[in-house]
């Protein structure tokens, strides 16, 4: 994990003792659509996926957390609203969750905590902005070689059904290019 800020061992005992250890097995989920979003989720271990199903019934994976990544509905999160998204457990997996008010408290006594939030945050928009431009413009080649130098455990980790959603192809088209 990159290294945003610096902290004191007691800055850093303070942070962390306002996450919340959680712990999900496979299949299960951990938002659903039409939840208030009350946490962001930090992955110890594990794979979890974000998704959005759309009035036809078919899913689109908005993200992918791997051990080290953050996963929430952010809007929701931040806004304090309903979620649009379902987020799944795919392999059982532990996380440290840390609740909106816990986070603007202690963003508010630790000026580096919230300095490390708006760096993760910006670097979250640009991953985002990037995976954007990425679906809009490329190929499915282009997509898949993208997906895979980011995430290249994925391949033994997701189905195939899971990974031609995410990148926008249908299984037979994921087959091709897995060759």
């Amino acid at each position: 994990m990159e290294c945003f800020t610096a902290l004191t061992d007691e800055q850093f005992d303070k942070a962390f003792s306002a996450f919340k250890r959680k712990s999900l097995k496979k299949h299960q989920v951990l938002i659903r659509e039409g939840d208030y979003v009350q946490n962001t989720y930090w992955v110890i271990k594990g794979l979890l996926v974000s998704k959005f199903i759309d009035d036809q019934g078919s899913e689109i994976i908005i993200q992918f957390a791997v051990e080290n990544c953050w996963i929430t509905d952010q809007n929701a999160f931040y806004n304090q609203e309903k979620s649009i998204f379902r987020v799944i457990a795919l392999e059982d997996s532990d996380l440290y969750s840390l609740s909106w008010q816990m986070r603007e408290n202690i963003c508010r006594k630790i000026p580096e905590i919230g300095h490390f939030f708006l760096k993760k945050a910006n670097d979250s928009f640009v991953k985002q902005q990037k995976r954007l431009l990425t679906y809009l413009t490329a190929d499915a080649r282009e997509r898949f070689d993208v997906l895979i130098k980011e995430y290249p455990q994925l391949l033994q980790r997701v189905s195939k059904k899971t990974l031609a959603a995410y990148l926008g192809v249908s299984r037979e088209t994921l087959s091709r290019l897995q060759k």
